[in-house]
């Protein structure tokens, strides 16, 4: 009989969001008259921009001449698009990052957890708690780590807590880690990293001859100029970090599926003889091995968000959804709960009150408000007692959601 990979066995039971499903599917079925609004998984609700969509619309039209038709594509994606990218994304503020640098893929979560095939198995492994839950069980999975606690933190693993007293920034470890997670604009605290912050971060790894893997997934919702949108505004971040980024979020393209990761081809990891080996010909031979690339129309769309029309249109769906966070924010605090974030990211971070646990926060939303948010434990320990509420919605659910929560807690 094939045996399994046990590391799966390790998971905790459910991954947040399927139970997050599970529990609003039995109580739709228990109270099918309900009216649910759903402010939990990150998901977008707006249509996707015009440029992008009249972009696609020509690709596939392309797809229909055989003068045009595209087969296979490049599995680093194409040139235009890496360009484009370098371009606007990077250059523009100064980083100096090279299209050749640039992956195109279908996710930033599937290259968080892929990027762990190029590194070996007995790194020491460093993450924010709370966390984004990928970061941890795509380590889990892989074999990275030891059994589960009944705190839910993985035994091998570098736990850095982030809360309020440390404005949701981790604290630099006193001892060398080889892997370092960070997330800014935070999932799921909705927090950012100033400059200062990041380069001390970047001077760690240098010294230490560590990587940091960076998400920034959600750097579109920065409103704060002095904020950086990049790991590598800081200098020496090439010799140490690897950035992924995401169309899904700025430009919603959760459903269409289109992303980046950055690898310098100045960062290098160690083989087992103890010679230095480019990172970036590691991750080529992956994908290239694993991947056949993002669809050509799907490339034509993300290529038209750097057109004028796609830069307006993109920035326009941001601010509708900070401003949905805006509204959820102050309606929150108006009611007399404590709450961080949704400046500028599109996540919430609230204080669950009156003692009440994740879960039971989560429930009591549920039954009382027919509202779903995402119980911080969740994200990890120090995630218990916080609960996340996403901006992703229609304006007209989110003011409905937030007069529904107020009214209970205002009483």
């Amino acid at each position: 009989m094939a045996t399994i990979n046990d590391n799966y066995l390790k998971l905790k039971a459910g991954y947040l969001f399927p139970e997050i499903a599970r529990r609003v599917s039995a109580f739709a079925e228990a109270n099918p008259d309900a009216p649910i609004i759903k402010l939990g998984i990150g998901d977008i609700t707006e249509p996707l921009p015009a440029a992008c969509r009249q972009a696609m619309i020509q690709a596939v039209e392309e797809m229909g001449d055989r003068a045009t038709f595209k087969g296979y594509g490049p599995e680093q994606g194409y040139l235009w698009l890496r360009e484009k990218i370098a371009q606007h994304d990077f250059q523009a503020r100064g980083c100096d990052i090279d299209p050749s640098e640039i992956f195109i893929s279908d996710g930033s979560k599937c290259d968080c957890g892929n990027i762990l095939d190029i590194f070996g198995n007995d790194n020491s492994i460093a993450v924010t708690d709370p966390v984004y839950p990928v970061y941890v069980d795509t380590n889990v999975m892989a074999g990275h780590t030891g059994p589960v606690n009944d705190r839910g933190e993985y035994e091998g693993l570098v736990y850095l807590p982030i809360n309020a007293e440390n404005s949701f920034t981790a604290s630099i470890p006193n001892h060398k880690v080889d892997l370092i997670y960070l997330c800014f604009p935070n999932n799921p605290t909705g927090a950012i990293a100033t400059r200062e912050h990041l380069q001390a971060w970047v001077n760690y790894a240098r010294a230490h001859s560590s990587i940091i893997l960076f998400d920034a997934a959600y750097e579109g919702f920065i409103t704060d100029a002095s904020t950086p949108h990049s790991i590598y505004e800081m200098e020496g971040a090439r010799d140490c970090a690897i950035e992924f980024r995401s169309f899904s979020k700025n430009a919603g393209f959760t459903g269409i599926r289109c992303a980046l990761t950055v690898v310098p081809k100045s960062l290098v990891g160690k083989a087992a003889d103890g010679s230095d080996v480019a990172l970036h010909g590691l991750w080529n031979r992956r994908q290239s091995t694993k991947f056949n690339g993002v669809s050509y129309p799907v490339q034509r769309g993300a290529e038209a968000v750097y057109s004028a029309d796609g830069q307006a249109q993109t920035r326009a769906l941001i601010d509708f959804y900070m401003e949905n966070a805006r509204i959820i924010r102050e309606q929150l605090t108006a009611a007399g709960l404590t709450v961080y974030g949704g400046v500028n990211a599109p996540y919430v971070w609230v204080k669950t009150p009156n003692g009440l646990s994740s879960w039971d926060f989560f429930d009591k939303l549920l039954h009382t408000c027919h509202v779903v948010g995402t119980p911080g434990s969740g994200f990890g320990a120090a995630g218990e007692g916080y609960f996340r509420i996403s901006a992703f919605n229609s304006r007209d659910n989110v003011v409905e959601a937030m007069h529904r929560v107020t009214e209970k807690f205002r009483r």
